[in-house]
């Protein structure tokens, strides 16, 4: 009945709690048993098995009285250890945050415990979010649960949201947070077989939520599905007076308004992604994904964004720079890690903790965002940046004159072994390179499950839409999921 249990995604687990066909507290003992079997993943900083129990027990004493259970009544769920959590250690994966205890809750986690869900732990990531492999993580790198055909060398299973997708992929959690700063949920999504998506920026509150570059960041659902998907996204979204870039707009009801049918519905297909280097099975799924969008009624039309090749080295200099503002509050003084060798002055202190605190990627990129923002290199490359960036914005501004959503790779790869990129950040940086540009321009977009390639490895298809039209987005990727008929997940092994 457990394994059974573990196999169900949200709708699911919340349709049969409501309708008495298990418990909700069967559910949440079902997950804990495999949080603590698959340790050797890492997913999890901190497992809560006491939380799920606790929010289970809380849903099924509800039920038994008759009232309203909630959108994510009895769904357990894990929650990226970026987000804020009263009472449990949240960290962003770095040494310099380590014990430290949030006596407040993020909007987005409240408002998911607010509708029925329960926390099953807090999940690894990389460092602060930084990263596209989840290799950066202080806690140790986490492991994907897919294995290429014919080798047992471990995967990556993306980044910065790789405890999440390792998590929902390997049946850990039904569903998880993850947070996209420039591609963060969807790239994780695609090479791990599972669905996520970035909504529109300013949809979920980034209040609470560990801020890496806070013109970017924007939290999202990772799940087993697109209806999953929409209903947890309906859980996190809304608008947050405490977060001055919160959307103030109704949250749409997107698991209702599901609809696989296209008709009249224009696909474009951005001819600047076709880039050199990327797999040729990437390139195969995109044009079945083609197809199967004509099958749902779609006219797919070529379309243009010229800028798309200076989307990531712009990225790369505007999310640096926003994170070497942001990280300059981690200084050993108010919270966190304090280092404080004998003898030394404020100064020093700073430079031991800082030192001590990040890892090589967070130092990396404040580094760079401190260079960017100085006063003799701040014109020639910050605004030069935020430049391309309107000019980026202004690209698919253009073409929804021509086509209502846009179809494209998640990814230029399938999951890579650990290691893979040693030494070459800027290779990694490679891996964001389809999913920048629309973090860039703050659209909403999402990675589905598409096929598995030669290697017997998941790759996912991403849809972009127009600005607060995750609806036309979610409806698209609910026509691919029914067309793929995407139904793999790995071998354990763990």
């Amino acid at each position: 009945m457990s394994e059974d249990l573990t196999n169900l995604g949200v709708k699911a687990i919340r349709d049969g709690v409501a309708g008495g066909d298990f418990t909700a507290r069967e559910v949440a003992e079902a997950f804990n048993a495999n949080v603590a079997a698959a340790k050797d993943l890492n997913a999890f900083i901190v497992a809560t098995p006491e939380k799920a129990l606790e929010a289970a027990d809380a849903i099924d004493a509800k039920r038994a009285k008759g009232e309203e259970l909630g959108k994510m009544g009895g769904v357990p769920i894990g929650m990226k250890d970026l987000f804020c959590t009263d009472g449990v250690q949240t960290t962003a994966a770095s040494h310099i945050l380590e014990g430290f205890m949030p006596q407040y809750e993020s909007t987005v986690s409240a408002n998911l415990w607010k509708a029925g869900a329960g926390m099953l732990g807090k999940l690894n990531l990389d460092q602060f979010a930084m990263g596209s492999s989840n290799e950066t993580s202080y806690f140790g790198n986490v492991l994907s649960p897919w294995k290429k055909e014919g080798s047992n060398a471990a995967l990556i299973p993306g980044g910065s949201s790789g405890g999440s997708s390792t998590a929902v992929a390997a049946r850990l959690a039904p569903a998880a947070t993850g947070t996209d700063t420039g591609g963060s949920i969807r790239q994780p999504a695609a090479v791990t077989g599972i669905t996520g998506i970035k909504p529109t920026y300013g949809r979920c509150s980034r209040w609470g939520v560990v801020a890496f570059a806070s013109s970017l960041d924007q939290a999202g659902p990772m799940a087993r599905d697109v209806t999953d998907c929409a209903i947890m996204l309906e859980a996190m979204a809304g608008f947050d007076p405490k977060d001055s870039t919160s959307l103030d707009m109704p949250v749409p009801e997107w698991e209702k308004g599901l609809n696989p049918d296209l008709t009249g519905k224009k696909v474009g297909i951005p001819r600047e992604y076709r880039m050199e280097g990327t797999d040729q099975a990437i390139l195969d799924s995109w044009e079945r994904g083609k197809e199967w969008l004509r099958d749902a009624g779609a006219e797919i039309v070529d379309i243009s964004l010229p800028h798309t090749k200076y989307a990531l080295p712009a990225y790369y200099i505007i999310a640096p720079a926003e994170a070497s503002s942001n990280l300059a509050r981690y200084d050993g003084v108010r919270y966190g890690l304090r280092d404080l060798p004998e003898g030394a002055g404020l100064q020093d202190m700073y430079a031991a903790t800082r030192a001590a605190g990040f890892g090589d990627e967070v130092k990396r990129r404040i580094l760079i965002g401190t260079y960017v923002l100085s006063a003799g290199f701040y014109d020639a490359y910050y605004t030069q940046a935020q430049k391309i960036r309107t000019l980026v914005a202004q690209d698919f501004e253009k073409a929804w004159g021509e086509c209502d959503l846009i179809l494209a790779p998640t990814t230029p790869n399938a999951a890579f072994p650990l290691g893979g990129f040693d030494g070459d950040p800027l290779a990694m940086y490679l891996n964001d390179v389809f999913a920048v540009p629309a973090s860039l321009a703050g659209l909403p977009a999402m990675s589905v499950p598409a096929m598995l390639n030669g290697d017997g490895l998941p790759l996912g298809l991403q849809i972009v839409g127009k600005p607060f039209d995750e609806q036309g987005v979610l409806n698209a990727g609910l026509a691919i999921e029914q067309r793929s008929g995407f139904d793999a997940k790995p071998e354990k092994w763990w």
